[in-house]
């Protein structure tokens, strides 16, 4: 039997972390895990039902119950499902991401997260991608990188994203939001956005997607 491979692949928002770990599952054959989805989720549920950001018991009490799955389609793209009803292009709307920092800095949504995110990675090769795979949920992963990139490149690549799925906003609040979830990431107690020490950083400033992953390749294949 062929064991098991871990990748971890963090890093801040708008990184292109997403596009880059899809990519290198699908190359590899590995599952893709997109952890930052399964926050997204749990804050999407919370201001479905309309529950104060502050109410960290009422935030962690979401995470424990909500009716999650994560499944590839035809294409090959995850969705995200909650109660069985696909929720995957609603979790990326500005307002799941204008509070979803403040929600995955709760340590009871964070302890019920990871213990899932553990689980999903002990079924097989995976490539998982979050803040915090490297430090704190795959510590013992095979590969770690950590892609960053300049705010302003982040900035465009999510008001690019939030245009094409049909979100009107402006370039100025993107570029806010981004440096705010830098810095609400960057400082919180449990598992801050860091990368590990034997973490290969990438800046992807400049670079394409394609160009990103053979980078990637080249590093998993060297061994």
């Amino acid at each position: 039997m062929t064991p098991s491979v871990c990748i971890a692949i963090d890093g801040p928002a708008g990184a292109g972390k997403s596009t880059a770990a899809k990519m290198l599952a699908s190359k590899l054959g590995y599952v893709y895990v997109d952890t930052g989805a399964m926050y997204r989720a749990v804050t999407y549920q919370a201001l479905m039902d309309k529950i104060n950001m502050d109410d960290t018991g009422a935030l962690t009490q979401i995470a424990e119950t909500i009716d999650l799955a994560l499944k590839v389609d035809a294409g090959g793209r995850t969705r995200i499902l909650i109660a069985g009803t696909d929720v995957t292009q609603q979790i990326r709307c500005p307002e799941v991401s204008n509070n979803v920092s403040l929600v995955s800095r709760i340590p009871g949504v964070r302890n019920v997260l990871t213990r899932l995110q553990r689980e999903l990675a002990a079924q097989g090769s995976v490539v998982m991608e979050g803040r915090d795979i490297g430090t704190k949920v795959l510590p013992a992963a095979d590969k770690k990188f950590f892609l960053t990139a300049s705010v302003e490149e982040r900035a465009r690549r999510r008001f690019l994203e939030l245009q094409q799925i049909g979100y009107q906003v402006k370039y100025d609040e993107v570029i806010q939001d981004i440096i705010l979830r830098d810095e609400i990431d960057s400082n919180r107690a449990l598992a801050p956005l860091k990368p590990a020490p034997d973490a290969v950083i990438v800046d992807c400033s400049g670079l394409t997607a394609e160009q990103v992953v053979d980078t990637l390749l080249s590093i998993v294949s060297g061994g």
